[in-house]
């Protein structure tokens, strides 16, 4: 199991990406992992992480699936359904990737609802489905704004055929 020390030295690793080669930086990800079983859901997602950032996206989901079939838990339960959704939206999944964030909604709800909300409207508009992912877009912005939030939300469900909000 990735110990606290396991998880600080993945955090320093991550913090060193941009300043390294990607095969040297997954390779890197993929030593430290070996250090724990197998099966660690946390090093299984910091693996699948390292593809997905230096451009192996398909590689990535096998191993975000793996994390998940492990028991990943938490916030990184949240943030592999995320990241999993965008490496299916780019590698040609798209379909798969909103019936991945449609089940993360339903687990509830937290500071990564934006980040759900970002993804499913990158994925709808993969999809030719751009009104619909405005909406989406603009749902997750109004909270944010200082004024005329109602308006947008009005303006959100009109996008997509519902009346404003009573």
């Amino acid at each position: 199991m990735a110990t606290r020390e396991w998880e600080q030295r993945a955090a320093a690793l991550w913090e060193r990406l941009d300043d390294m080669d990607r095969d040297a930086f997954v390779a890197a990800m993929r030593e430290l992992a070996a250090e724990c079983a197998e099966d660690d859901p946390v090093a299984l997602f910091e693996v699948g992480g390292a593809h997905d950032s230096t451009g192996y996206t398909e590689a990535a989901v096998g191993y975000y699936e793996r994390a998940v079939a492990a028991g990943l838990g938490g916030v990184r339960r949240r943030r592999v359904s995320i990241q999993m959704a965008s490496s299916l939206r780019e590698t040609g999944r798209p379909e798969e990737a909103l019936e991945v964030l449609a089940e993360e909604r339903e687990r509830g709800s937290d500071d990564y609802d934006d980040a759900l909300a970002m993804c499913e409207a990158l994925t709808l508009a993969k999809l030719g489905r751009e009104r619909e992912g405005l909406s989406v877009a603009l749902l997750a912005l109004a909270p944010h704004l200082p004024r005329y939030r109602r308006s947008t939300v009005d303006y959100a469900r009109g996008l997509v055929g519902q009346g404003p909000v009573a």
